[in-house]
């Protein structure tokens, strides 16, 4: 059975998961938080018990909670046979409703918001909305843009335009953060356990000289950037930001995050290794 576009549409069930104070301080840990602060080492989330300081989550894990794209139960599962290998991650977003915590319980639903026809390649946009049962108010929103590289061809809308490049000036802000040689190896403690990140012979195999970055590792990096670059290192000002994945980061190379101001809450930003753009078109917005 080939990709069905006509499953676009479908949701799953509400889907419970949890978080805990660990799991906060591993996701920071996994997307460099106290590699570039030789005083504080960004204490308020990568430590759970410093004099005065209280944790906090970045906002950025909110794209590992909710639920893994290969459960049975998530609608990806459902639109038909397609081979993993030829899957790219596009672009990713994500809107806080209101600051994730440290620890929670949440009820998420996924959905397959569209499949579209680009060619050569379908594109697959997934979005998930989580809720806090804490309070039963929304949490956070995500959006996936995949691209499944030989299953185009069957016609019908080619999906949303591109996004907007980014400004042609100089940026008004330069972050770089350098990864760890290992940093795949720490972030895949998040959840994500595809042996492209991990395994030598499997990242040959798909023609690289070694296992690459999780893309979404490389956007957590980013996100810590707008967060102490824009919002004064202050996530409850952190409130959306999407971007495109164009060309994979290998461990141990140095993000530079050029950042342009926008209106007020407003900004875009770009993503390079050396003159080399790994995410790009991003927007971001903040109060």
């Amino acid at each position: 059975m080939a990709l069905d576009p006509s499953k676009a549409g479908i949701s799953s069930q509400p889907s419970i998961s949890s978080w805990t104070s660990k799991d906060a301080l591993l996701y920071a840990l996994g997307v460099g938080a106290g590699m570039s602060d030789p005083t504080g080492f960004e204490l308020e989330f990568t430590t759970e018990n410093s004099q005065s300081i209280i944790q906090k989550a970045l906002p950025t894990m909110s794209v590992v909670l909710g639920g893994g794209l290969l459960a049975e139960e998530h609608p990806l599962a459902k639109i038909g046979s397609f081979n993993m290998t030829m899957l790219v991650h596009g672009e990713q977003g994500l809107t806080l409703h209101k600051p994730l915590p440290v620890e929670a319980t949440i009820s998420a639903v996924s959905r397959v918001a569209g499949i579209y026809d680009k060619g050569k390649a379908a594109l697959v946009i997934l979005e998930t909305d989580a809720t806090d049962t804490a309070d039963n108010q929304p949490l956070f929103s995500t959006s996936s843009s995949l691209f499944m590289r030989g299953e185009g061809g069957f016609g019908g809308d080619r999906g949303p335009a591109s996004p907007p490049p980014v400004p042609e000036r100089t940026s008004d802000h330069v972050v770089t953060y350098q990864t760890r040689t290992d940093q795949a190896l720490l972030y895949r403690l998040n959840g994500d356990r595809n042996p492209l990140h991990s395994d030598p012979t499997l990242a040959a195999a798909a023609g690289f000289d070694k296992p690459i970055l999780h893309g979404l590792c490389t956007y957590g990096f980013t996100g810590r950037a707008l967060l102490h670059a824009v919002c004064g290192s202050d996530p409850t000002r952190f409130k959306a930001m999407h971007g495109r994945f164009s060309s994979p980061v290998m461990p141990g190379e140095a993000l530079d995050v050029h950042i342009w101001d926008e209106d007020s809450g407003s900004a875009r930003f770009q993503t390079r290794v050396g003159d080399r753009v790994v995410l790009d078109s991003g927007t971001f917005t903040f109060s």
